[in-house]
């Protein structure tokens, strides 16, 4: 647990390294005056890197780049038959996926960082770095590979937490970032307007209303009645013993929402690259804000959850294991009836699941749309959905943490 807290006040104070030469002052001015739309989409990219994004630091590019490469790598898992067959290899199949990974983690945080460096020196915002006597080419190699550097050690730190932490260490990452620009929101709401306070005070409540709904949700289960038949060994009769087999009603977690966030973010990062287009400016305005943007978020966090559910829990392994150890469903006969049986129990229990977090995801994304509240959007539905997901997982780790030392944790 303090290696994992060391790592995440490394994070954190990574943020608030600057590049060379970047005029503060000015920034800040220029991400206050932005327009609407480019306001919209810099605020969305700025909150998942914890604030770095506006004092342009060497953490600026966030996580994204590595979330972004292992959406890539899974979707490709399914389509490339070679990936897929790496991926059902163990461990060295693993590792050569999260090598690729990595490679094109680098390549898109040189593309984002080139492309950042482009949008600040541009007309929308016009920075004029500070002189360091140096050629500006040079100046701009410095900054780009302080950026790209950067993402490497964030996607370093995440996998080490990972390792040998607590948690997933890309879902902390996240969590802390979002945590990062909690209280600046909380100010910034409570300056919003005139009623501010009482505003704001609706909203936590709003808050903390929800978070036991998702909580439940995120705990529930479907309990699939397991048999296991009589049999001998020796002079010992084994088996003859009832248990289940559980299926979460969110087995994804936390992931369909990221996913969702970084396919919906990627056309607005590119499209603050390519400023002077019009066309590609209206779209990512329509895909980052709006209608289309809360009709696409929940088309894609109910395809992710399907996705992602398929991904890592296999209905022809769990039959055939439970075969092979004599255990079978009541009524259902071993082998092909099995897994149809596993397969349609899943569909029917992550529907609803994921039409949930969806609308949890949405709705206050709808409210923001409306009320312009800060608070909103910095502590909206995906922002909830991913800190009490983080929260809950890794309070699970810890808890078997605990038991592998003396049998006993917290949870009573």
């Amino acid at each position: 647990m303090l290696f994992t807290l060391g790592i995440i006040i490394l994070y954190r104070i990574g943020a608030y390294l600057p590049v060379p030469g970047v005029p503060f002052q000015g920034l800040a001015e220029q991400f206050q005056n932005a327009s609407s739309g480019m306001a919209n989409t810099m605020a969305l990219l700025n909150l998942f890197s914890g604030g770095a994004l506006s004092q342009l630091s060497i953490f600026s590019l966030g996580i994204m780049p590595y979330i972004t490469s292992s959406i890539i790598m899974q979707m490709m898992q399914a389509v490339v038959p070679s990936l897929g067959a790496l991926a059902k290899e163990g461990e060295a199949g693993q590792r050569k996926i999260t090598q690729y990974t990595r490679y094109l983690t680098l390549g898109l945080s040189f593309i984002n960082a080139v492309g950042y460096l482009a949008l600040f020196k541009g007309p929308q915002f016009g920075l004029t770095f500070a002189n360091t006597g140096v050629p500006s080419l040079l100046q701009d190699f410095v900054i780009v590979g302080s950026q790209v550097v950067g993402s490497m050690l964030i996607m370093w730190m995440g996998e080490l937490i990972t390792q040998r932490g607590v948690g997933n260490g890309m879902s902390l990452i996240i969590f802390s970032s979002i945590m990062a620009r909690l209280p600046q929101a909380i100010f910034g709401s409570v300056a919003f307007e005139a009623n501010g306070i009482i505003m704001t005070i609706i909203v936590v409540l709003l808050i903390l209303a929800v978070i036991p709904i998702i909580v439940f949700i995120e705990r529930g289960q479907r309990r699939i009645p397991i048999q296991y038949a009589k049999r001998v060994v020796g002079r010992k009769v084994m088996g003859g013993s009832s248990t289940y087999l559980p299926i979460k009603v969110n087995t994804a977690g936390v992931i369909p929402i990221i996913f969702a966030s970084a396919i919906l973010y990627f056309p607005a990062q590119i499209a603050i690259f390519f400023s002077d287009v019009q066309w590609l400016q209206s779209v990512s305005n329509a895909i980052s804000a709006g209608v289309v943007n809360w009709i696409l978020s929940v088309i894609l966090i109910v395809f992710f959850a399907y996705f992602y559910t398929s991904m890592v829990f296999n209905p022809e392994d769990t039959a055939d294991n439970l075969k092979k150890q004599g255990g079978f469903i009541p009524g259902i006969r071993p082998g092909g009836q099995t897994v149809q049986y596993i397969k349609n129990v899943i569909n029917r229990i992550t529907l609803p699941g994921a039409i949930f977090i969806a609308l949890v995801a949405v709705v206050p994304s709808i409210f923001f749309f409306f009320t312009g509240n800060p608070l909103i959007r910095a502590f909206g539905g995906t922002s909830i959905l991913i800190m009490v997901g983080v929260a809950l997982d890794t309070m699970t780790k810890v808890e078997s943490q605990l038991k592998m030392h003396d049998y006993e944790g917290f949870f009573k």
